[in-house]
């Protein structure tokens, strides 16, 4: 079975070369570098990998992930992050796509804290026009503001990063509906990473697959990815890149057409051009 990790943090164990931000968050024991995700997923049978860029360790200095998705055309594909506010970031989106391996973008809010934002605006209408995916990160209370900028764009294939945060605790029922709503957009899909960064306990993390069941059911596996957090030393602690997976393969009631698409199916047509064989 062709299984692709959509979600997969690279950090550069030479920081002269692409130095961090001030004060920036660290994988414990230097773990993180491409190297060690070949060595992580090659382990566990995935095929290929999605480098989200670290916000957290570069912010918007792409570097590191241009590089690498450049040099490992054949396993990697790229997704940046651009500053919004910045009018020059359009262009440079361009330039990523274009002798980069850069296949999609991570979409934030502006800096007034708002996603329907003129510059928010510029980025996706530069991504719908370069055919690449777009992945949102923001919590529940955007939702509204997603929804509108899903029905402006509604050609764009479009990535619930995280799906709104959904983890247990006060806010889950309204994260919930507020990510039911949202499926009604047929261009958009849903990460499925949440299962152990939202549970109260370790592997299986059973508190949350009653929560994703609700998830795949409101989209279909044909709209929704898997994604492991890597690296699982810092986003996933209680659960590594091996079980991750297995919660997948081998936990939640999954049908083999299901864990097709979930696992592979839909990432290989998303950012690989349905190219990639298992």
């Amino acid at each position: 079975m062709l299984i692709i990790d959509t979600h997969a943090h690279i950090y550069s164990p030479d920081e002269k070369k692409y130095p961090p931000i001030d004060k920036p968050l660290r994988p414990p024991g230097g773990k993180g570098s491409l190297e060690d995700l070949r060595k992580e997923s090659s382990a566990s049978g995935v095929r290929a990998a999605c480098l989200i860029q670290t916000s957290t360790f570069y912010r918007f200095d792409n570097r590191y992930i241009r590089d690498s998705s450049k040099a490992n055309p054949g396993w990697t594909a790229g997704v940046c992050t651009l500053d919004p506010d910045d009018p020059n970031s359009p262009a440079q989106l361009r330039e990523f796509v274009r002798d980069y391996n850069i296949k999609g973008m991570r979409s934030i809010p502006a800096a007034d804290g708002t996603l329907d934002h003129p510059g928010v605006a510029a980025l996706w209408k530069t991504a719908l026009e370069l055919g690449i995916v777009i992945n949102v990160l923001i919590g529940h209370e955007k939702a509204g503001q997603a929804d509108a900028m899903l029905a402006k764009f509604p050609d764009l294939r479009v990535v619930l990063d995280h799906c709104m945060d959904l983890k247990i605790g006060p806010d889950l029922d309204e994260t919930l509906a507020a990510v039911l709503r949202l499926s009604r957009r047929k261009n958009l899909h849903a990460k499925l990473t949440f299962i152990p960064t939202g549970s109260a306990g370790g592997y299986p993390c059973r508190d949350m697959h009653s929560t994703c069941r609700k998830v795949v059911e409101a989209f279909g596996p044909e709209r929704c990815v898997w994604g492991s957090d890597f690296p699982c030393e810092l986003w996933t602690p209680k659960v590594t890149y091996a079980e991750h997976l297995r919660i997948f393969t081998h936990e939640l009631p999954l049908n083999d057409s299901a864990m097709t698409e979930i696992l592979g199916g839909t990432a290989n047509r998303l950012w690989f051009g349905g190219k990639l064989r298992g």
